[in-house]
């Protein structure tokens, strides 16, 4: 029986007030990550900045688009698969509400 495993975050939307469509995920010195959503499309762009000594910065962006878990399960289901077990990492930890990403194992029945 084939066997799929899927990583994905969650997106951080609790972190994100009314009327608000920026959340910092990152900084530290020369770096500053942050995203941007739009909710009503699920899409998310990743902001990287790096800055250099001279005052330069550097931007980097990443577009994406977001899934829930429960939607994945219903592409898999389509597709023919079945969740088989789901994680918040590779080592296994459990998968609550305060996860940052999970893995997702499908089996074809």
């Amino acid at each position: 029986m084939p066997v799929t495993g899927i990583e994905l975050w969650v997106p951080e939307l609790r972190k994100l007030p009314p009327g608000q469509q920026a959340v910092v995920w990152h900084s530290e010195a020369g770096y500053l990550g942050l995203d941007t959503y739009d909710v009503l499309a699920q899409h998310v762009v990743s902001h990287h900045f790096r800055f250099d000594d001279s005052r330069r910065a550097e931007l980097f962006r990443t577009p994406h688009r977001y899934i829930w878990p429960a939607e994945l399960d219903l592409m898999a289901q389509l597709a023919g698969f079945a969740l088989e077990s789901r994680h918040a990492d590779w080592a296994g930890s459990e998968f609550t509400a305060e996860s940052r990403s999970h893995v997702s194992v499908y089996r074809l029945p």
